[in-house]
């Protein structure tokens, strides 16, 4: 065989490798998004979702039900808690995770 055939044999692997930890790593945020309400308690604990670009804001009917660990767990780098509403920090997420919450309520 000649040389040329095996480079293109040793590319055409690495190529597919690479999309194959691409893919393994691209996050799901339909289920991220699903995750992320039930953690909020709930579409009907949510009356307003707002984002601002590494912020996701929402605003709650009753915070005391918020699984902040959960949050956390998903990704969250922050929360701060403001009366009834809490501005979550997801970083370039944010938005994607806001897109998807959309979709859900």
């Amino acid at each position: 065989m000649s040389d040329w055939i095996i480079y293109l044999i040793i590319i055409l692997v690495l190529l597919i490798i690479s999309l194959v930890v691409a893919k393994l790593m691209k996050k799901d945020f339909h289920l991220e998004a699903n995750k992320l309400l039930g953690y909020l308690g709930g579409k009907d604990n949510i009356i307003n979702a707002e984002c601002n670009l590494s912020r996701f804001k929402v605003i709650l009917k009753d915070v005391s039900i918020v699984d902040k660990d959960g949050i956390t767990k998903l990704g969250a780098k922050g929360i701060v808690e403001i009366d009834n509403q809490l501005k979550i920090i997801f970083g370039r997420d944010a938005k994607q995770l806001k897109k998807y919450i959309d979709e859900l309520l």
